[in-house]
């Protein structure tokens, strides 16, 4: 079997598609035999070593967290899932390894996947899906009719808040990149902004939540957006980040951590047609080191790259 790992901390040249083994099944283990991967940014910063005081420096590690595949075996005290089980979800964060052909992920983090999804569509969901769900219900409090403004809302995370956000019927503000001007557009937005000029002066005050998906708004800006009685939320892990919201009751962080019943609802929106995030592209393992390099670099284009195991 092969997967993507690196021999330490660093940027895209430290990737490598190597053979690897897998280890016993533990308790509450299940091996999948993955089908899709979705590629989230998490993936490149954890390989660069976001979190190696967490992870330490055993390595090779590998890369990788939502998948959907085959449970191919159970380990001891697995309930609910039996070998041939479609399924969707993560591996653990501490131990990444999605990118490949075989991982082992656990029971509290995998949903069955119903046929009407195929797995490449599935692998979508898990990060942003739950993620989006988590800043806007949980961390915003949005409710039917109030004014949302998603700055970012072309990235997977955005275009989950997006779906999230019209099925509550909240009135949504998108900012986003010249390129994706046009479609949202035709998506019934209140307005559709250019994130390469300035901030009207006229949306001053305007918003009950402000979801900024990727961390490019200053906290001035998002004061500026939000009216008094809203909320600012934020799902970049930085320190100010963190800060502002243990001692402003107008910003809240939110990390956007797996819940299974969160992404079952999601899933649920999903085969409603409520809910669906855009592939820009697939590709086999043997070409992931390569997208994964170009996505790194910013080459981003709307929704979300899939790699597809033969």
């Amino acid at each position: 079997m092969q997967r993507i790992q690196y021999h330490r901390y660093g940027g895209p040249d430290v990737m490598r598609l190597e053979d690897y083994e897998l280890p016993a099944l533990g308790r509450q283990e299940i091996l999948v035999r993955v089908k899709a991967a979705s590629i989230n940014p998490l993936d490149w910063k954890l390989r660069q070593g976001f979190m190696k005081l967490m992870m330490g420096r055993r390595f090779p590690r590998a890369m990788g967290m939502d998948f959907a595949g085959v449970v191919e075996a159970i380990g001891p005290g697995v309930t609910g899932f039996a070998p041939g089980d479609d399924v969707l979800g993560q591996v653990p964060m501490m131990k990444p390894g999605a990118f490949a052909e075989a991982a082992i992920t656990t029971q509290d983090l995998i949903i069955h996947k119903p046929a009407a999804l195929s797995f490449p569509a599935a692998a979508t969901l898990p990060t942003v899906g739950v993620t989006a769900w988590r800043a806007l219900i949980d961390g915003g409090r949005l409710k039917a009719g109030q004014s949302l403004f998603i700055n970012g809302a072309a990235g997977g995370v955005g275009q989950a808040a997006t779906a999230i956000a019209k099925t509550l019927g909240a009135v949504i503000t998108v900012r986003v990149g010249p390129s994706s001007l046009a479609s949202f557009a035709d998506m019934g937005m209140a307005r559709v902004l250019d994130y390469t000029q300035a901030l009207p002066e006229n949306l001053k005050g305007t918003f009950d939540v402000v979801f900024d998906c990727h961390g490019g708004l200053t906290s001035a800006e998002e004061d500026f957006l939000t009216k008094r009685s809203g909320i600012a939320v934020d799902i970049d892990p930085t320190v100010g980040n963190v800060f502002r919201s243990l001692i402003s009751s107008r910003h809240n962080f939110v990390r956007g951590v797996l819940s299974t019943s969160i992404l079952q609802k999601i899933v649920d929106l999903a085969l409603a047609g409520q809910f669906t995030i855009p592939i820009n592209r697939i590709v086999s393992l043997s070409e992931a080191i390569a997208l994964i390099s170009d996505l790194e670099a910013g080459n981003r284009l709307p929704g979300k790259s899939v790699i597809l195991m033969g």
